[in-house]
């Protein structure tokens, strides 16, 4: 069976789209294209899909991108031997694999995947592709016992250099992390405290038919039962519920923000745990959220609009946000010491795959060099801006210990003035304990894969 080359593919397609509406099918694999080339995430893809797609369809499209990218490693295995050579283009591959996912994972009728995948093609102005397309999956379909087992070794769908690094750091739980990794996060959400208790909302939202239920480590959190569109609900837009996983809801919890105190939220875009720290004390003194990306920066600010206008009265605490490199503290940094610093550091995000699967697609091994020197960099800035007993909690949402353990021990040998101490929180938490802070690796039904350190400044 053969394979035609991107340059064929492109001289057929120009042209024969028109102004015919895209099938969910075809919409997904535009979304999903970039990320199998390794130039685009899910996140910066998938909500323009959304906004092309019929209502009903949203499920269909979010279930088609990321269950196809979380497994697409695996797919490539499968589909290999039915091909002469590579495809070339990321959309007919695209297409390919989303045609897997449908035959292999999802409860629909194989006539119907097959016939709506093809069609997809035709829709994208791949007409000369068809019979190739259908001719591949067809092929899938006859011969996936002997497929399945011949691409068994791959079926932890992880990129080899991830899956060595996974079992060197975490031998034992090497196994279950992959497991969570391939599974599908449930949704969480983070009560503000400014309108309501978690009791009382939790009560009103049962009456509304929502299957919800507390979370067990974090005091303000919610997990949904079972998976439900949630995105018009009425509390996510007045700000009285925020989406965030219950490990993040933990670091605004341990920083533990207090009246009168001037806080940092380096790197703080998307704005969840800036938004969580008002709920928290809406009393301090000075807020203060940088992020170097200016469209990332946009979306504290309306978290930040969003949280505040479930507050009866203006908060009387002073807030700035800024577009800057907070590695560069003479770009923005007054001079004026903080008591406070939250600092969830760029990371490979290794600990939330199950959210963003296209992870396993676009991060790359020397990845991890370049976001540690990034983050000892951050660290022994931000320091400089640190009063003496002020305290730093360092984030990342990584599971790779040379993001986590591994840094803070080297910060704590060449910083003389910075001092551990153990997380205090109230009540039970996960994960265990490290030779320097706390890991909590990714649980299926439960929180993403997070690190937390406290540091104090002697």
């Amino acid at each position: 069976m053969s394979s035609l080359s991107a340059k064929t593919h492109q001289s057929v397609r120009h042209g024969s789209t028109g102004k015919r509406q895209l099938g969910v099918r075809a919409l997904a694999a535009q979304a999903l294209a970039p990320a199998l080339a390794g130039e685009r995430s899910l996140s910066a893809t998938l909500p323009g899909a959304q906004k092309l797609c019929r209502g009903e369809d949203i499920g269909l499209l979010q279930e088609l991108v990321q269950g196809t990218a979380r497994f697409a490693i695996y797919y490539r295995t499968l589909i290999k031997p039915l091909l002469q050579r590579a495809t070339k283009d990321s959309e007919v591959e695209a297409l390919l694999l989303i045609g897997a996912h449908q035959l292999l994972a999802m409860r629909i009728p194989d006539h119907a995947a097959l016939a709506e995948t093809v069609e997809a093609a035709r829709q994208l102005g791949m007409e000369k592709l068809t019979g190739f397309i259908n001719g591949v999956l067809r092929s899938l379909q006859r011969r996936e016992a002997e497929l399945v087992h011949a691409a068994s070794v791959q079926r932890h769908a992880h990129p080899a250099w991830l899956l060595r690094a996974i079992q060197a750091d975490w031998p034992i739980e090497a196994n279950d992390i992959i497991e969570a990794n391939n599974s599908s996060a449930p949704i969480c959400l983070r009560v503000n405290r400014l309108r309501y208790s978690r009791s009382e909302l939790l009560v009103e939202l049962i009456e509304d038919g929502l299957p919800l239920e507390p979370t067990r480590f974090s005091p303000e959190g919610l997990r949904l039962i079972e998976p439900l569109p949630i995105h018009n609900l009425p509390a996510l837009a007045s700000g009285a519920l925020s989406v965030q996983d219950e490990a993040a809801q933990l670091a605004a919890l341990l920083l533990n923000p207090k009246a009168g105190e001037r806080v940092l939220d380096a790197c703080a875009a998307p704005g969840g745990k800036t938004a969580h720290l008002l709920e928290l004390m809406p009393d301090m003194a000075h807020l203060v959220a940088i992020d170097s990306d200016a469209e990332r920066l946009r979306r504290v600010q309306d978290n930040i609009e969003r949280v505040t206008l479930a507050s009866e009265d203006p908060l009387p605490v002073d807030i700035d946000t800024i577009c800057a490199d907070a590695s560069d503290i003479s770009s923005w940094w007054d001079g004026q010491t903080f008591d406070a610093i939250l600092l969830d550091a760029p990371c490979t995000a290794t600990g939330v795959i199950r959210r963003h699967p296209d992870i396993k697609l676009l991060r790359r091994a020397t990845d991890v060099a370049q976001t540690t020197a990034i983050q000892a960099r951050l660290l022994n800035m931000l320091w400089k801006t640190l009063r003496p007993g002020g305290r730093l909690l360092y984030v990342t949402c990584s599971l790779l210990k040379a993001e986590n353990e591994d840094q803070i021990i080297a910060f704590l040998k060449r910083t003389p003035d910075a001092k551990s101490i153990p997380l205090e929180k109230s009540g039970e938490m996960p994960g265990q304990w490290r030779p320097e802070g706390r890991q909590l690796l990714p649980e299926i039904d439960g929180h993403d894969g997070f690190y937390y350190a406290m540091l104090i400044k002697k």
